[in-house]
């Protein structure tokens, strides 16, 4: 059983990575992380507040359609093609099956997450040119550079000799070259010295991202659980819409539960997504304790568990011949 869910799950993994689409949400946003440090230098206050703001909300758009549509193409456009028989009439258990889908969307979703959440690192340190006395840090900039254009060129070259998929491959190298570059950023300053202490690395930072993937994570179980039953537009329009309801949970259902039922089983049955939210620690300035790291890991997977047995409830009796 093992075996098969691993099989399944990597096969996942390697065809939603070949998807032109999730090359193409990667790469808009990386250029949404070029260019906010600019979008963000024109506010009353801290600009570097506002760069964070940006950047997180850039992470958490880019990690929800990637998981959209990494679902849709996992399970959904599967179904369309019947392409899921050949599966399916092997000794392969339906849960087996949403469980192995799960896993490989997420594993796609937690790539495109570690791409973005480096650039916005790396966006973060280089900060905002506030005054006309601010100088880029040329640092992050070599670095990136040199990233990105590493990344063309083997891709490039890979695809030539081995004929082996441009955006795919792409991806790979990426982030295997974005960790090496951030290791470097990590140990060398802006004035190319090596300075571990002044890496402007923030845990903040990190544990907001992390946050992020969580949440994630519960799209991704949502968007395997409606494409099991619907197709690909449906499957975006509802995920895009919990998304939303979600961020605003507390305004729709919280200020209405003490008194209204249906505000108490709003609140119990739609995830809070404000809770991997991290804004207000941000402009105040406040820390996030690893404990609230774990009880944010707690609640998504109980969450995503609760979501993928309703996921195999509906496919359990889903026509796919």
């Amino acid at each position: 059983m093992l075996n098969k869910l691993v099989a399944i799950a990597r096969n996942t993994f390697v065809e939603t990575i070949r998807q032109p689409v999730y090359a193409v949400i990667i790469g808009v946003a990386l250029l949404l992380f070029l260019l906010s440090p600019s979008l963000s230098m024109y506010t009353m206050d801290d600009d570097n507040k506002l760069l964070r703001e940006i950047g997180l909300s850039t992470l958490f758009l880019a990690s929800l359609f990637v998981a959209i549509f990494s679902a849709s193409g996992a399970v959904a456009v599967e179904l369309e093609n019947k392409t899921i028989l050949t599966v399916l009439t092997k000794p392969v258990q339906r849960p087996l099956f949403v469980a192995a889908k799960f896993l490989g969307v997420v594993a796609a979703v937690g790539v495109a997450h570690y791409i973005c959440t480096i650039a916005l690192l790396m966006s973060i340190r280089h900060g905002v040119l506030a005054t006309a006395s601010d100088t880029h840090d040329w640092t992050v900039v070599g670095t990136a550079a040199v990233i990105a254009v590493t990344t063309i060129l083997l891709s490039t070259f890979f695809n030539y000799t081995y004929d082996w998929k441009f955006t795919s491959t792409a991806v790979v190298v990426l982030a295997i070259l974005a960790t090496f570059g951030m290791v470097f950023l990590a140990f060398i300053d802006r004035d190319w010295q090596f300075n571990p202490a002044k890496n402007g690395i923030n845990t903040l930072d990190v544990y907001g991202s992390i946050l992020l993937f969580l949440a994630a994570v519960i799209i991704a179980a949502l968007a395997v659980a409606i494409s099991s039953r619907f197709n690909t537009v449906v499957t975006l329009s509802a995920c895009v819409g919990l998304f939303l309801l979600g961020l605003t949970s507390d305004y729709v259902f919280g200020r209405f539960a003490a008194t209204h039922l249906w505000a108490r089983i709003g609140r119990f049955l739609v995830p809070n997504l404000q809770v991997f939210w991290i804004s207000d620690a941000i402009y105040e300035g406040s820390a996030v304790p690893a404990k609230y790291i774990l009880v944010g890991g707690l609640y998504a997977l109980c969450y995503a568990t609760g979501i993928l047995a309703l996921a195999v409830a509906l496919f359990q009796r889903r026509q796919v011949g």
